[in-house]
């Protein structure tokens, strides 16, 4: 087991409920939901970001609208539908009470003896 691997699973459990807290606050396109991740230490590439966009968008929870661009083409901005607000207030309500028991287990005062090497 390598340090990597188990950091990499709890960023994984986690990415959906950052990216939509990005969308949450308001119109996201998904090179500028990258870059704030980047900004937060929380690497995101675009080849996985795209796929839970989709997936995200065909469970109801994401709608999106296309823009018009001078650079290039159509830009699609993604948005939170009401279902997409009912999923994240959950999920924050998740990740609180996680966060909260984490940090009670991890704070705690042990009531076992030290572990010593023998």
């Amino acid at each position: 087991m390598s340090i990597e691997t188990t950091q990499s699973q709890m960023r994984r459990g986690i990415l959906e409920f950052c990216i939509l807290s990005v969308i949450r606050r308001g119109e996201a396109y998904p090179s500028d939901i990258v870059e704030e991740m980047k900004a937060s230490k929380l690497m995101v590439l675009e080849g996985t970001l795209y796929p839970l966009l989709t997936r995200l968008k065909n469970a109801g929870m994401l709608s999106y609208r296309w823009v018009e661009s001078n650079s290039g083409p159509p830009r699609k901005y993604f948005s939170l539908t009401d279902q997409g607000i009912v999923f994240y207030k959950e999920l924050e309500d998740t990740w609180n009470e996680l966060a909260y028991a984490v940090n009670a287990l991890k704070n705690k005062e042990s009531l076992l003896p030290p572990i010593t090497e023998q």
